[in-house]
């Protein structure tokens, strides 16, 4: 049996509620689970910790039932986005406040050494109103790590800070969560949690855990077009017409775009494309095997920071592409050019 397996967890709260939901971590295994805000992602989190006793279905951690056992018997660990810190402690006090009911040993060593890899050593003797965010967030990571919890939960809890400083705080976090092999389930709604931390993603709606696998499959293999919605590829309707050679041709509005997906010819399937698996040139590449050229006229491109999405019109469909600012700047790009569109076979998924 895995290090933690859920099988058939089924919980309903009225508003909120999970049906069925199974699913196994292995040791230091790091899960993030998506999806629309009211999915159950909080109540999985809440029953795996045993804040709610479950309907039906069993909990098992390191091959025991924990099912029915007590929140303090199971060496679980929970952050939530408000960090949840004793005002009147000190940062050393939050972070040693658990460590006293578990291991009183070289407390003070063990503190110092958690702080220094979350980067808040030389803020021990402040109380958390003087803290900032990020620094508040840290001192209720290092609490819940300093206690070697067998899992760590965490709910959002980097959705309430500033782009830089949750940059710099997840940085943090995977480096500790690494050193330390700790198994890891962590709700977000930012991606880039999931491409930077995860192992495993979880899919939720509606009570119901949609896919489970590899951030690969989930992103790029998504099983339904919610999925992929949610996960920001574009999504197309299209009619398989040929296979050869293990490359699909697959209609879509009166073109065909090539994938290295099986699928029968006659069947009518959905296509998936993700934005970043999109190249743009201002000159036609050579024809390749397999690869997509799509002339193209750039509509618009809408700034995010460091990258830029260019929306595309071609054949008919519009398309969604991600690239680095420089890159706009490098092709000179302004809307109206014409361009091309080139995506490899590989990077047309069919859902």
């Amino acid at each position: 049996m895995s290090f933690l397996c859920v099988q058939d967890l089924s919980i309903n709260l009225g508003e909120f509620h999970l049906q069925g939901v199974s699913f196994c971590l292995d040791k230091a295994d790091y899960l993030t689970i998506i999806g629309p805000t009211g999915a159950g992602k909080t109540i999985l989190l809440e029953s795996i910790i045993g804040f709610w006793k479950p309907d039906s279905g069993r909990i098992f951690l390191e091959k025991k039932d924990i099912t029915e056992e007590l929140p303090e018997k199971r060496r679980i660990g929970i952050v939530y986005q408000d960090y949840a810190l004793l005002p009147h402690f000190t940062v050393f006090k939050n972070i040693a406040y658990g460590l006293k009911k578990i291991d009183k040993t070289n407390i003070k060593e063990k503190v110092h050494e958690i702080s220094a890899s979350l980067g808040i050593d030389h803020l021990l003797h402040r109380k958390p109103a003087t803290l900032s965010g990020g620094e508040q967030q840290r001192t209720a990571l290092a609490r819940a790590l300093i206690v070697k919890p067998k899992l760590l939960l965490m709910d959002e809890p980097l959705s309430a800070l500033d782009p830089k400083t949750r940059q710099e705080t997840r940085l943090l976090l995977k480096h500790a969560i690494k050193e330390r092999g700790t198994t890891v389930i962590h709700i977000t709604h930012d991606m880039k949690d999931v491409w930077a931390l995860a192992t495993k993603v979880a899919m939720f709606r509606e009570g119901h855990m949609l896919q489970f696998g590899s951030v690969d499959q989930v992103f790029n293999r998504p099983k339904s077009e919610f999925i992929a919605d949610f996960v920001g590829a574009t999504i197309f309707d299209g009619n398989v017409v040929e296979k050869k050679d293990g490359v699909s041709a697959i209609r879509v509005n009166g073109f065909d775009l090539y994938s290295l997906d099986d699928a029968e010819p006659g069947t009518d399937v959905k296509v998936a494309i993700r934005p970043e698996d999109i190249i743009v040139t201002k000159t036609r590449p050579r024809e390749i095997s397999a690869q997509n050229i799509l002339a193209s006229t750039l509509e618009e491109i809408i700034s995010q920071g460091n990258t830029c999405v260019l929306k595309l019109a071609s054949q008919n469909i519009c398309l969604d592409v991600l690239v680095a600012n420089n890159a706009v700047d490098r092709l000179q790009l302004r809307c109206g050019d014409d361009v091309y569109a080139i995506i490899k076979g590989a990077n047309v998924r069919i859902v």
